[in-house]
């Protein structure tokens, strides 16, 4: 079952940017989000339960440091142990938030192909589990395309805790493994792809999947509003779309 937000390890909470050109971009995803006669989000981009799924904040000179991509932010059980398999295993640590006591509070990691991502402790509040039945105005997936699939997911398996299972697929230009990384109950919370010809365009970061009510109408905003369409997966009904400051994330029919 594919399900990114749940309570446990591996699942999802938010996710969140620091942009530039704050005022251009928040116009940008508020017009791109809310189409269709049931619009998912709200225009301040929350969705239409009032809940903060996606951040979109100020890049001030504290946030120069981070990467300009959408960072998801998932659930651990022991974010300083995620921290430090980050740095065995050849990413980087940004930032790592304590309290007064020493405790890790929260983490903004870099894996080893420049993907950014924060790691939490796993939510105690239930209620945070999201209960749309359809995930009405949430993050739908999450999906990392890499030329090493094997490599990010042994990363991953050892930093979050998730763990994988192995997809093959095929089409007229031969076959290959993408990976389903999989928390508690084996629901599965993201995918990792290995890297073909037609992902050429696709860099190796982390694409949120934002659901639309309206995907035609969204893709014609996003190349009004400055963005570009990247590739248009039309059997799955999303697109890969660059919002105007360069930024990767796909939208797709809700």
């Amino acid at each position: 079952m594919r399900k990114t937000f749940f309570q446990g390890v591996g699942g999802i909470l938010s996710a969140d940017i620091a942009v530039p050109d704050h005022e251009r971009e928040l116009d940008f995803y508020a017009k791109t989000l809310t189409t269709g006669d049931n619009p998912l989000w709200r225009e301040d981009l929350m969705n239409n339960q009032g809940t903060p799924i996606i951040g979109l904040g100020v890049r001030s000179p504290e946030y120069e440091a981070l990467p300009l991509q959408w960072m998801p932010h998932f659930q651990v059980s022991d974010v300083a142990a995620s921290a430090a398999r980050t740095l065995e295993f050849g990413g980087q640590e940004l930032f790592h938030g304590k309290g007064d006591d020493g405790q890790s509070l929260w983490a903004v990691l870099v894996d080893p192909t420049g993907a950014g991502f924060g790691v939490i402790p796993v939510v105690s509040d239930e209620s945070y589990s999201i209960g749309q039945k359809e995930q009405v105005g949430c993050i739908s997936w999450l999906s990392l395309t890499v030329p090493d699939a094997k490599s990010s997911r042994d990363f991953y398996q050892h930093v979050v805790g998730w763990n994988a299972k192995s997809i093959e697929m095929g089409n007229s230009k031969g076959q290959f493994t993408s990976f389903e990384m999989q928390g508690e109950n084996e629901i599965a919370a993201s995918e990792i792809c290995q890297h073909r010809c037609e992902h050429k365009s696709i860099p190796a970061v982390w694409l949120i999947h934002l659901p639309v009510d309206d995907l035609v109408e969204s893709l014609r905003r996003v190349s009004e509003g400055g963005g570009e369409v990247i590739q248009e997966f039309a059997e799955e009904k999303y697109a890969v779309v660059r919002d105007p400051v360069g930024v990767y994330l796909a939208l797709r029919s809700g």
